[in-house]
């Protein structure tokens, strides 16, 4: 069987993969890439790279990918339609492959209205579905949007984002369904913290034969405190945030709120273990990867 990258290798193979999250630093320092480097290396079996997340400056995805390819870390390029029109995107695409960039996650963008730069103007000139559609044909037919033959056509492994959590919730897994119908070959997911709703989505994709089609790794993000649990429920789109969980967090003291994050997380790791159509999961350790490590060693799966 063809593989695209040392992820799909692995997912292929039916093994329960690990990713986890760079955030590019906001300005041109590759030591903060370095550092970041340092903490995942030997942990995970590919790297997110954020493409200017909640629409904040920061050092280009396409490069901090590059800094993590030198240092023989598989990166995921995220890629936002929110920045690019498609020459623009194209154009990126095959650069990136050049640079020895093999998976690509496919995202429309945090609105810039929140991020640092309100008043940019946004392009959004195709939407995320498109843009995987794009990804999927440049490597498949080996033609760029205008039908132009590519001399060597970027052989990406193409990833979506999911969200269970947003409504409609009957929604969700029919815009599962377009993203793979488009050409999605692995699926990360926002963060869980809401089990079972969780579990009913992957078992209403798994009735439609979604989990037969793409690989799906259910995203986790340790808490550093009851604070950011209610932040996230409160202001945070999309995100599911039980009061069961934050009153949990609220039931220890401050200095053992970390210590609990991380066992909730880990307690969300053995239930997705355990979960038909889940085939791995995605380590959001937000500005925390000194922890990814250890959340990895005490889940087995290292």
């Amino acid at each position: 069987m063809k593989t695209y990258s040392n992820l799909h290798e692995k997912l292929s193979m039916g093994e329960f993969a690990v990713t986890g999250e760079c955030g590019p630093p906001r300005g041109a320092s590759k030591e903060v890439i370095d550092k970041k480097i340092n903490l995942l290396q030997g942990f995970v079996d590919a790297v997110n790279v954020t493409d200017n997340q909640t629409a904040i400056v920061r050092m280009s995805s396409i490069a901090a990918s590059a800094h993590l390819v030198a240092a023989g870390l598989e990166p995921v390029m995220q890629m936002v339609v929110r920045d690019r029109n498609r020459i623009a995107i194209q154009s990126d695409i095959m650069g990136a492959y050049s640079l020895g960039i093999k998976n690509i996650l496919c995202l429309s963008g945090d609105h810039q209205k929140f991020g640092s730069q309100p008043d940019a103007m946004n392009v959004f000139d195709i939407d995320s579905v498109n843009l995987i559609r794009t990804v999927r044909d440049m490597r498949d037919k080996g033609k760029d949007m205008s039908g132009f033959n590519l001399d060597v056509a970027p052989q990406m492994f193409i990833g979506a984002a999911a969200n269970p959590f947003a409504d409609p919730f009957e929604y969700r897994v029919i815009r599962l369904a377009k993203k793979i119908d488009a050409g999605a070959d692995f699926i990360q997911t926002q963060c869980i913290y809401n089990m079972d709703r969780f579990k009913e989505w992957i078992r209403r994709a798994d009735n439609e034969g979604l989990t037969e089609k793409v690989y799906i790794l259910g995203g986790v993000t340790p808490l550093r405190s009851a604070g950011m649990a209610r932040y996230m429920n409160n202001k945070v789109a999309g995100m599911d945030v039980p009061e069961s969980i934050i009153k949990r967090m609220d039931g220890v003291d401050k200095k053992s709120q970390a210590d609990e994050g991380i066992k909730i997380c880990l307690e969300t790791i053995e239930e997705l273990k355990e979960l038909k159509g889940v085939h791995g999961v995605h380590i959001m350790a937000i500005e925390w990867e000194e922890v990814v490590g250890q959340i990895v060693e005490q889940a087995g799966l290292k």
